[in-house]
């Protein structure tokens, strides 16, 4: 049963993710060119452990028990924030547009729902028909948003690959978490995921030549990383996923590109098309069917 007010909270929890994470090319914008991005990753995931103890000390939260637990966030740390945020970074510092990355992670629900109905362990059952027409209006719509956008920028070996494996890192440590990580506190959570990536992202950094420039925009990008995108962003994510089914929350990421469009903009003025405008209802259309099938098939199954 749930307390009042409880019920609109959770209802609200996906899409202020979904603002919250979309402010992330926003960020990058504003930041990658003050620091090398490895450098910057490793700063953001220094300051949000900081951040994350006091809170946690504060609030009396509850550290993990054991060592396996431990392990498991440690593995979805290195994969969601190390491994994911590493290569979008890494591939739009090696010259790859941010409309194509935006695409190329924008197959993390194809590729969701392709393991999850093929390889049933998470308890959720087989993606419906629904579900896949949703998932495929998504990705439809997804590249009607970035379609103007997908010949600014180099595409070469190295971004391209940098891309290809922050995909597979959102993609498995999704998984991953909602498979081996149940239940815990949002704040320490986060807190162990973020040391692991601390320490696969911090060598990295040494190894990179460029300096970091303490510009006001690297300051506000740093500041805006830490307490919106980890503290709020991530602790969101680690719920969302915890609550909910792998490929209706991956299927709200198909959002993100078109939130980060209109913001886009809104800030800097950069140009938004019919076709782009269309593409952001298609998602909307696609995503819905998604939760709405899922919904559905819970609501049966609970009867």
């Amino acid at each position: 049963m749930t307390r009042p007010g409880e019920g609109a909270w959770l209802r609200a929890m996906p899409w202020m993710f979904v603002l919250i994470w979309s402010t992330g090319f926003v960020v990058a914008r504003f930041g990658m060119p003050h620091a090398p991005p490895m450098s910057f990753l490793a700063w953001r995931f220094a300051f949000s452990v900081l951040g994350l103890v006091i809170w946690a000390r504060w609030a009396g939260a509850r550290w993990p028990s054991t060592r396996a637990q431990w392990g498991h966030l440690a593995v979805v740390g290195v994969l969601l924030h190390a491994g994911y945020l590493g290569g979008v970074w890494a591939a739009v510092k090696a010259g790859m547009g941010a409309g194509l990355v935006a695409l190329i992670v924008g197959l993390q629900p194809v590729l969701t729902a392709v393991w999850v109905s093929a390889v049933d362990r998470l308890g959720e059952g087989r993606v419906s028909p629904r579900q896949w027409a949703g998932l495929v209006l998504g990705f439809v719509g997804l590249v009607m948003v970035v379609w103007d956008k997908l010949g600014q920028g180099e595409v070469g070996p190295v971004s391209l690959a940098l891309a290809l494996g922050a995909l597979l890192a959102i993609t498995a440590g999704t998984l991953y978490q909602k498979r081996h990580v149940q239940g815990g506190d949002p704040r320490t959570g986060n807190a162990v995921q973020l040391m692991a990536a601390l320490a696969v992202s911090a060598p990295l950094a040494w190894l990179e030549a460029e300096p970091i420039v303490l510009h006001p925009h690297f300051i506000g990008a740093m500041a805006w990383s830490v307490l919106v995108l980890t503290l709020g962003g991530n602790s969101l994510m680690y719920l969302l996923i915890q609550r909910g089914a792998a490929t209706s929350f991956t299927s709200l990421l198909y959002l993100v590109p078109p939130c980060t469009a209109l913001m886009a903009w809104w800030l800097f003025g950069e140009t938004l098309t019919v076709l782009a405008l269309a593409g952001m209802a298609v998602v909307a259309w696609g995503v819905w069917l998604v939760v709405r099938s899922h919904g559905g098939s819970a609501s049966q199954r609970a009867r």
